[in-house]
C-alpha cells in the first residue's frame, strides 16, 4: 500500500513539473531592423517594403515573418545624415538566425533628372532579398540589424533605357560595430563623407540638409575620414586622421569646418 501511495505521489510530482516547464515562456531577444542608405546620383529611389523575415536554419522551410511590419514605400535618398527607417521592432525566441529577407512589393520607382521611371525588381518580388547574418541571439539582449542599402551599386541602367534594382546591401549588427558622426560647416552644399582604415573598402555616406552625417556599421579601428564637398560649393576637400571607432559606441567628431 505504501509503495502504491509513493508511486502515485511521484507520478503526480513528475507531471506537475512537466506541465509547469511546458508552460514557461521561452527566452526571447529584442530585435530591431533598420534601413539606411549610402546614396547614388539620383533624385529619388523609392522602395516598396512589404515584410521582413528571418531564417534560423538556412533551409527554405525555415523562413518566418517578424510580423508587425507596416508595408510602406521609402525614398532611400532620405535615409542619410543619421536618419534611418525602423522597419520592425519585436521580440523573438533567442537562438541562431542565419538570414534576413527583405520582401519588396511592386511599387518601386526611381527619379532621374525629374523624370519618374519604374524600377524593375524581379528577384525581390519573387522571393525577397536574402541577406546573410549568422547571429546567435542571447535571451534578454537587444539586437539592431542595420540594412545599409548601397544605391550607387544597386541601380542598373538597361540597354533600352529602363532601370533595374540588383541590390547591394551591407547587414550590420549594431552591437558588433560602432558609428562615426558629426556635422560640417558650411552646409549649403552636400558633402560626401568617407572613412578608410588600411586596405579596407571605404564606408561612405552624405550629409543631410542640416550638414549632419553618420557612418553606420564601422568596425572597431582607427580611420581617416575624408570630406568631399560638391564641386559647385568651391570648398576644398578635408581629411581628418586618427578617428577611432569603438564597438557599440558613436564617435562624435563635432563640427568639421570646410574652407575654400
Amino acid at each position: 500500500m505504501k509503495k502504491n501511495v509513493f508511486l502515485l505521489v511521484a507520478l503526480a510530482t513528475f507531471f506537475t513539473a512537466f506541465i509547469s516547464c511546458s508552460n514557461d515562456d521561452p527566452k526571447t531577444s529584442q530585435v530591431e531592423v533598420r534601413l539606411v542608405d549610402a546614396p547614388g546620383d539620383y533624385d529619388a529611389v523609392n522602395i516598396d517594403v512589404q515584410d521582413v523575415m528571418i531564417n534560423a536554419n538556412d533551409g527554405e522551410n525555415g523562413w518566418k515573418s517578424l510580423g508587425n511590419v507596416t508595408p510602406q514605400v521609402y525614398d532611400l535618398l532620405e535615409l542619410t545624415g543619421g536618419i534611418d527607417a525602423l522597419l520592425v521592432d519585436t521580440e523573438i525566441p533567442a537562438g541562431k538566425i542565419s538570414q534576413i529577407r527583405l520582401v519588396l512589393g511592386d511599387n518601386n520607382s526611381i527619379v532621374v533628372d525629374g523624370q519618374l521611371y519604374p524600377l524593375a525588381t524581379p528577384s525581390a518580388q519573387q522571393s525577397g532579398l536574402k541577406l546573410n547574418v549568422h547571429q546567435n541571439l542571447v535571451g534578454g539582449v537587444k539586437y539592431t540589424f542595420i540594412l545599409d542599402f548601397m544605391v550607387d551599386k544597386s541601380i542598373v541602367v538597361e540597354g533600352n533605357g529602363t532601370y533595374s534594382l540588383k541590390p547591394t546591401i551591407r547587414v550590420i549588427t549594431e552591437a558588433a560595430s560602432g558609428a562615426i558622426s558629426g556635422m560640417v560647416n558650411p552646409f549649403d552644399y552636400q558633402v560626401e563623407v568617407s572613412a578608410v582604415s588600411g586596405e579596407e573598402e571605404a564606408i561612405t555616406t552624405y550629409t543631410n540638409e542640416e550638414g549632419k552625417f553618420m557612418l553606420h556599421g564601422v568596425p572597431a579601428g582607427t580611420y581617416s575620414v575624408t570630406f568631399t564637398p560638391d564641386e559647385a560649393s568651391g570648398l576644398a576637400p578635408k581629411t581628418v586622421e586618427g578617428v577611432n571607432s569603438v564597438l557599440g559606441e558613436n564617435t562624435d567628431m563635432g563640427t568639421i569646418e570646410l574652407v575654400e
